[in-house]
């Protein structure tokens, strides 16, 4: 995360854990979290929590709230990770309680938000009594609508209050191509009879009118666009965002790549743009303007802009600092906690968080004691705003979390990997115990394996994120970050952006020769 000022947050979800079926939860990067949270609290007063589940991270989250053992474990699991790590709390992205989010999910109908409600305040209970009232906090992020019963989304959540310090909500990832037509990632407002109907106002609405307390929400903003194909040409309607499109997802910015979804059992990129390369690569010569072949719209209903490109027949939909003022200005407005951001390495220039920090002309002032949010797979709160970043350099984190789609109805998070661009840090991120080399034959999930903590790429060329780990005998199947992918780095592997194919290759031989 070089780069990233903290001391513009109060709040940084580092994500996440992963729970397994008996309980208990790995972040797979734990041996960087002593650097992470240096970083984070050099920024001054900044919390710092660990965000578990995620989109493929909350598989089992409803089976062990289930099982009165598991249920324990899970719990101790939660209060023995905050004490041996010296964190700040817990953030739980269920994705989600009563919904199915990613199709590998167990989910309950009928118990899950109810499990959940008792889960939270067996949590609140178990964090007071081992670190005093108040003194850890508890988060969640959730979806644009409240917990779902059989019945839909819940009418009271008001009890949720009284255990979570703060709720995070996801308020991106509301169009994109699995639906039938293009649409805003993100909207302030939505449009009658158009794309998808929900929007930072309409989530925000939904859960102050389910009882959720307003002074301890929070409203999510996107650093990213997405993209689609279209299957028309827009500029000939340019008034009109809403155009048929396709369902492949085409290559997004720089950083994106193909990667393996192991639920879905398939490969493919993830059409996201971030903020900085949009600005970088030159798509936007400055916030507002767009350089050819590029045409920028702005849509006066949703409050937000969107790119077309007429040679490639691309539709982006992002947010830039006008659509992020328009957001954070209306959460100040209605009493919010603040905002939240994903993600806090996707800036340019902090053209974006300072747009974030606006927060209705209080953006300098200082945030509540009891303040949290979240950033971005960081779960960060800027003062007031927040931002969730992720830490992982190895697996998926949330965002990715968040792999390629993330609805209304099954929000994700983009995973992120900590930025690194020099030799040490890449030689930091490698798994310990592990090797890899160019013999992928056999290389099949579920397949036998020789030597346990074993780790190889699936290509070894570094064109895909899916990896290998073995474990208990078996290849277990894992994936970098949907922006990078697996690279093979002497007897090891590292997940990184596909531009340092070329840098690890070259050092791989040097050291070959030695």
């Amino acid at each position: 995360m070089s780069g990233v000022d903290f001391s513009k947050y109060t709040h940084v979800n580092i994500a996440f854990g992963i729970p397994s079926q008996d309980g208990t939860f790995s972040f797979e990067d734990e041996w960087a979290l002593p650097q992470i949270l240096g970083q984070i609290r050099a920024g001054g007063n900044t919390k710092a929590l660990l965000s578990v589940g995620g989109w493929t991270g909350s598989n089992h989250i409803s089976n062990i709230l289930k099982n009165s053992n598991t249920r324990e474990t899970f719990l101790n699991s939660m209060v023995n990770y905050v004490k041996t790590q010296n964190l700040d709390g817990i953030d739980i992205d269920w994705e989600y309680p009563g919904r199915l989010g990613n199709t590998c999910n167990s989910y309950d109908a009928q118990n899950d938000t109810p499990n959940f409600l008792s889960f939270l305040k067996d949590l609140r209970g178990k964090f007071d009594s081992s670190f005093g009232n108040g003194a850890k906090l508890i988060t969640l992020a959730v979806r644009v609508q409240p917990f779902d019963t059989p019945s839909g989304p819940s009418n009271d959540v008001s009890e949720f209050g009284k255990y979570v310090n703060f709720i995070n909500i996801m308020a991106y990832d509301i169009g994109g191509p699995w639906n039938a037509e293009t649409g805003p990632n993100a909207p302030f407002n939505y449009e009658q009879g158009k794309g998808t109907p929900l929007s930072f106002v309409s989530s925000i609405d939904a859960w102050i009118n389910a009882g959720f307390p307003k002074k301890q929400l929070v409203a999510g903003l996107g650093f990213y666009g997405r993209s689609s194909v279209v299957m028309q040409d827009m500029s000939k309607d340019l008034n009109n965002q809403y155009q048929p499109q396709q369902h492949d997802v085409p290559l997004g910015d720089a950083e994106d790549a193909p990667w393996y979804d192991s639920c879905a059992g398939s490969t493919s990129a993830s059409g996201t743009w971030q903020w900085k390369n949009l600005r970088i690569q030159g798509v936007l010569v400055n916030p507002t303007t767009a350089s050819g072949p590029w045409i920028r719209q702005w849509d006066s209903v949703t409050q937000t802009p969107w790119l077309y490109n007429k040679d490639t027949k691309i539709y982006l939909s992002y947010d830039d600092p006008d659509s992020i003022k328009i957001k954070s200005d209306y959460a100040a407005s209605r009493g919010l906690a603040g905002v939240m951001i994903w993600s806090a390495n996707m800036d340019y220039n902090s053209e974006l968080i300072d747009a974030a920090r606006s927060f209705g002309g209080r953006g300098n002032s200082a945030p509540p004691d009891n303040s949290s949010s979240s950033l971005a797979s960081s779960s960060a709160h800027t003062k007031p705003t927040s931002s969730r970043h992720s830490s992982s350099i190895s697996s998926k984190t949330s965002r990715s979390s968040k792999p390629s789609r993330s609805s209304a109805a099954a929000s994700t998070s983009t995973s992120l990997a900590v930025s690194s661009t020099d030799l040490s840090s890449l030689e930091a991120a490698l798994p310990t115990n592990s090797s890899s080399d160019t013999n992928t034959n056999g290389l099949l999930p579920g397949k036998p394996c020789d030597e346990n903590g074993e780790y190889r790429c699936i290509d070894p060329n570094g064109r895909n994120s899916a990896f290998l780990l073995c474990n208990g005998g078996v290849w277990v199947p894992k994936s970098c970050a949907p922006a990078t992918v697996c690279l093979k780095f002497n007897r090891s592997i590292v997940c990184g952006w596909p531009t340092f194919r070329r840098l690890i290759q070259s050092v791989d031989n040097l050291i070959d020769m030695l």
